[in-house]
C-alpha cells in the first residue's frame, strides 16, 4: 500500500509544527497583554481615583486608642499618716443594651441580691435589688411605678466594687445567665477606719454621676475642666478631695491597639502609661483631731449624764452634734477641724446601700463649714438647730472695738448696769442680762468679763443706730468682715457658707432693733470656721490670715511640688489701748474645764439663743487664744443646743489646747516629748 504525501513530507509536517507553536505564542502573548492593561488600568484607579478614600480609610482603622485612668493621688496628715489613699480591686458593671427588658432587669437585680448576700463579705452592707436597680439607671424605680429616662446613656454603671474572690468566680462562671455585667479591675479609695477628719477630706462618686444634668457638680459639668474624664473613674465630690480635684487625679494612660478594617487586633498592643496624680500632706494633725473628736463625743454624752443634770448649768439633753476648729495664729494653719457625728466614707465604696444613706445624710456636709444636722430622725430635723447657730456673746470683744474705734466710748468709760435696757418709741422695748445680773458701774473690759448684754446695747448699738441711721448696718458690717464673719474665709473648701447676717435681712425687726441685737450676738450666724478666723485675728491684733487646709504637695513618688505659706487677707489697725482693754476682759472670763492649765488664756463664752421648732433653745459657744500674750492656738467650739458655753463647749477647747501643747508646745515645747535642755 502507498503511504500519504502529507504525511510523509517531513518539511510539510515541520511547517505546520511552526505555525501551531507561533499561533499560540501570539494568543500567550495577546493575553499578557490584556492583563497587564487591565492591571494597569486597575492601579491608575486606585491611585488617581480611590487613592484618598483608600488613605482615609486606612488612616482611620489602623489603630484603636483606649483610655487608662490615672492612679489617684493619696492625702496625709501633717506627719504623713495615711488618710485617703488607693488600691486596687475589682468592680461589678452594668452596660445598657437597646434589647434589655424591664422584667429582665429586675431579674438580673433580683439575682444580684441574692448573689452578693450569698458570697459578698458578711461585714459590708448588703445591696438590695431595689439599690441595684438604682445603680443601673435604667429609668425606672423597682419600689415605685414611676419612669424616667436614664440620666446618661451607652455608659456602663458601677453596681458593686471591691468584689470577693467568690463573687467574681459565680459570676464569671455564668456569664450567660448574667448578661450585661462586666467585671472591671480599676483602682479605688479607701479611708482610714478610724474616721480621721471625715467631712474635710470629702468623698468620691462616679464621674458619671458628678457630671449628670440635674444632681451633679458644676465643675463636671462644664467639659473644658473634665477633658479626658472616663465615666467609669470616681472623682472628688466633696472636702479636700472635691477641692483638689485636679492635683489628686493625675492624667490619663493609653492603651493603642493596631487593627484592621474589621476591627481586629492584628499586632501587639503599645501601652502609654498614665501620670499619677500628687499627693497632698494636709495642715491637719491626726493625733489633735482625734483628741477633737473624742472630745466633742465625750462632751455630748456628758451633758445627758446624771452629773450634769445635777449641775444644772450643763445639763443639756438633746446635744447630738459639736463642732470645732484650731487655728494656728500665726500661720493659719488649721489642725484640726471636726465635726460630730461623722461616718466611714468607705460606705461609698461598692455602692451604698438606700438605708445607710439616709441615715448619714443629715451629717454628710462638714458641720464646720456649712449646713450640718444633728442625728435625729428625719421627721424630728426640723425641731433641732443646725450647726449654724447664732454667734451670741462672743461677738463682745469685737463689739467693745467697734464702739472704741466709732468713738462712742472710751476706755475708762464706765456705764452703770441695772441689768435693764429699754429702747424704742416711749422705751416699750426692753431687754436683760442673763438672770437678769446687775453689774453696776462697768468698764469696757468690765462688760466682756461680765458678758453684759445692756452694756453692749446700751453703749454700743443703739448709739451706733441712733448717729448713723441706716449706715449702721454697712458700719457693723464692714467691721465684722475684716474680721472674717460675714463672708468666706477663703479656705477654698467647697459648699463654704458665708453665715447669715441677720441685722441686714431680719426685716421683720426694726432697724434698732436689729442692731441692739446685733451687738451682742443674736442677729448673726456664722460657721465655726469663721469663728475660729475670729479669734485668730484677735489674737493677731487685727491681722487676718487666711484659713490653711494643705501644708505642701509632692508627686506620687514624694518629690516636692509646692509648700504652701501663710497669707494675710487683710490687716486693720487699732490703737494699742483697745487692744489691752478686750483682751483684759477676756482673760477674766468665766469657764470650766481649764482648772491648773499652764497658760493664760484669751476666751470668751456664748449661750446663743434662738427659736427652733416652736421652742427657745440654747446654743454653747466658745473662742480661745492661748498664750495670752504670745499668743499661738486659736480655738472655736460649738455645740448646737448644747447650753452653755461656759460649761459644754470651753472643755472641749481645754483638750484640743492639750492635745496641741503635747505634739507641738503652745510655748513652742512640744509636751510629749522630752526637752533638749542642751540647747543654749
Amino acid at each position: 500500500m502507498r503511504k500519504s504525501m502529507s504525511t510523509d513530507d517531513p518539511q510539510k509536517h515541520e511547517s505546520n509544527k511552526r505555525r501551531h507553536y507561533t499561533v499560540r505564542i501570539n494568543l500567550f502573548f495577546f493575553c499578557t497583554f490584556v492583563l497587564f492593561s487591565v492591571l494597569i488600568v486597575r492601579l491608575a484607579i486606585l491611585q488617581f481615583v480611590e487613592g484618598k478614600q483608600l488613605k482615609a480609610a486606612e488612616a482611620q482603622t489602623t489603630k484603636r486608642d483606649t483610655p487608662i485612668a490615672p492612679i489617684r493621688g493619696n492625702i496625709f496628715d501633717s506627719n504623713g499618716y495615711p488618710l485617703a489613699f488607693t488600691n486596687s480591686t475589682q468592680s461589678l458593671y452594668f452596660r445598657m443594651e437597646s434589647d434589655q427588658k424591664k422584667d429582665d432587669v429586675i431579674a438580673l437585680a433580683g439575682k444580684l441580691e441574692a448573689l452578693f448576700k450569698e458570697y459578698g463579705d458578711p461585714g459590708k452592707p448588703q445591696m438590695t435589688a431595689a439599690d441595684i436597680i438604682k445603680s443601673m439607671d435604667v429609668g425606672y424605680d423597682l419600689d415605685k411605678n414611676s419612669t424616667t429616662a436614664p440620666s446618661y446613656s451607652f455608659v456602663p454603671r458601677r453596681i458593686k466594687s471591691g468584689l470577693s474572690d467568690k463573687e467574681i468566680a459565680y459570676i464569671l462562671e455564668h456569664r450567660d445567665e448574667l448578661k450585661w455585667l462586666e467585671v472591671m479591675e480599676e483602682s479605688i479609695r479607701t479611708y482610714d477606719p478610724d474616721k480621721i477628719a471625715v467631712q474635710l477630706i470629702g468623698y468620691m462618686r462616679p464621674f458619671s454621676q458628678a457630671r449628670e444634668p440635674k444632681n451633679g457638680l458644676d465643675f463636671y459639668k462644664n467639659k473644658s475642666t473634665t477633658d479626658g474624664y472616663l465615666d467609669t473613674e470616681d472623682v472628688g465630690y466633696d472636702g479636700i478631695e472635691l477641692m483638689y480635684q485636679d492635683e489628686l487625679r493625675g492624667k490619663n494612660g493609653m492603651k493603642t491597639y493596631p487593627v484592621n478594617a474589621s476591627q481586629k487586633i492584628i499586632g501587639k498592643v503599645s501601652i502609654e502609661a498614665p501620670e499619677k496624680g500628687n499627693n497632698l500632706f494636709l495642715t491637719i494633725n491626726k493625733d489633735i483631731q482625734q483628741v477633737a473628736e473624742q472630745a466633742i463625743i465625750d462632751q455630748l454624752a456628758y451633758a445627758k449624764s446624771p452629773a450634769a443634770r445635777a449641775s444644772h448649768y450643763g445639763y443639756a439633753p438633746n446635744a447630738k452634734a459639736g463642732y470645732a476648729v484650731a487655728m494656728e495664729v500665726d500661720t493659719g494653719r488649721v489642725v484640726t477641724m471636726a465635726s460630730m457625728p461623722d461616718y466611714d466614707p468607705n460606705v461609698w465604696n461598692g455602692g451604698i446601700s438606700t438605708q445607710e444613706y439616709q441615715r448619714i445624710q443629715p451629717f454628710i456636709n462638714n458641720g464646720t463649714i456649712t449646713t450640718a444636722y444633728p442625728d435625729y430622725p428625719e421627721n424630728e430635723l426640723k425641731n433641732h438647730p443646725t450647726s449654724i447657730v447664732y454667734v451670741g456673746s462672743i461677738i463682745k470683744p469685737l463689739s467693745v472695738l467697734i464702739g472704741l474705734n466709732e468713738g462712742l466710748f472710751g476706755v475708762g468709760t464706765t456705764y452703770n448696769d441695772t441689768g435693764v435696757f429699754t429702747y424704742g418709741k416711749d422705751n416699750n422695748a426692753k431687754l436683760t442680762n442673763s438672770d437678769r445680773a446687775a453689774y453696776g458701774l462697768i468698764n469696757a473690759a468690765d462688760a466682756i468679763w461680765h458678758s453684759s448684754n445692756t452694756f453692749m446695747s446700751a453703749m454700743i448699738g443703739n448709739p451706733l443706730y441712733m448717729r448713723s441711721g441706716q449706715q449702721a448696718v454697712d458700719i457693723w458690717e464692714s467691721y465684722l468682715n475684716k474680721f472674717g464673719l460675714g463672708v468666706l474665709t477663703g479656705s477654698g473648701l467647697p459648699r463654704e457658707s458665708a453665715g447669715i447676717s441677720e441685722f441686714k435681712t431680719n426685716t421683720k425687726e426694726t432697724l434698732q432693733s436689729r442692731m441692739v441685737y446685733a451687738s451682742w450676738g443674736q442677729n448673726e450666724k456664722y460657721t465655726t470656721l469663721q469663728m475660729a478666723q475670729y479669734a485668730a485675728t484677735l489674737a493677731n491684733r487685727g491681722k487676718k490670715l487666711k484659713p490653711l487646709l494643705v501644708d505642701k504637695i509632692e508627686t506620687y513618688d514624694f518629690k516636692p511640688v509646692s509648700k504652701v505659706e501663710p497669707e494675710v487677707m487683710e490687716e486693720t489697725s487699732f490703737p494699742d489701748a483697745y487692744w489691752d482693754a478686750i483682751q483684759k476682759g477676756m482673760l477674766k472670763v468665766n469657764v470650766q474645764g481649764f482648772e491648773g492649765f499652764p497658760y493664760s488664756v484669751a476666751r470668751k463664752t456664748g449661750t446663743s439663743t434662738q427659736s427652733v421648732g416652736g421652742k427657745m433653745i440654747d446654743n454653747a459657744v466658745f473662742i480661745a487664744y492661748v498664750p495670752a500674750e504670745k499668743p499661738k492656738l486659736a480655738v472655736a467650739v460649738v455645740v448646737p443646743e448644747g447650753g452653755f458655753g461656759a460649761w459644754n463647749a470651753a472643755p472641749i477647747a481645754r483638750k484640743i489646747f492639750d492635745a496641741y501643747d503635747q505634739y507641738y508646745g503652745l510655748d513652742g515645747v512640744p509636751k510629749g516629748k522630752k526637752a533638749d535642755t542642751d540647747t543654749p
